[in-house]
């Protein structure tokens, strides 16, 4: 959460999904927490996954459990939108350093 802040002070573009944004409003109890989350992320862009991305996403997949790495479909689909999108993944789960050996994606940190 802190190198998004800074990532956020410091001017640099940032975009999520609406994959992100439901799994943040899936995790949080309260109706506060929940409008606190809509109202901070309205202001961040997001990229929707087309036909393409979906196709490309599978592939990954594959790839990936091919050299032996386990990713969730959701995964594969973030990592596919970064790739596309030349964008570098800022995320605390480490299962996407793994992914991003077997492919194009870029992980922050670099």
């Amino acid at each position: 959460m802190k190198e998004l802040v800074r990532i956020l002070d410091g001017g640099e573009p940032v975009f999520t999904t609406g994959l992100i944004l439901q799994e943040l409003l899936q995790g949080f109890a309260g109706p506060k927490a929940r409008q606190q989350i809509i109202t901070r992320f309205s202001a961040i862009p997001l990229i929707v996954p087309d036909r393409t991305d979906h196709i490309e996403a599978a592939e990954l997949r594959n790839l990936c459990r091919r050299g032996g790495i386990q990713v969730g479909t959701i995964d594969a689909l973030l990592a596919q939108l970064c790739i596309r999108h030349d964008l570098m993944m800022l995320a605390a789960d480490q299962d996407f350093q793994g992914i991003a050996r077997k492919c194009g994606l870029k992980v922050w940190p670099p």
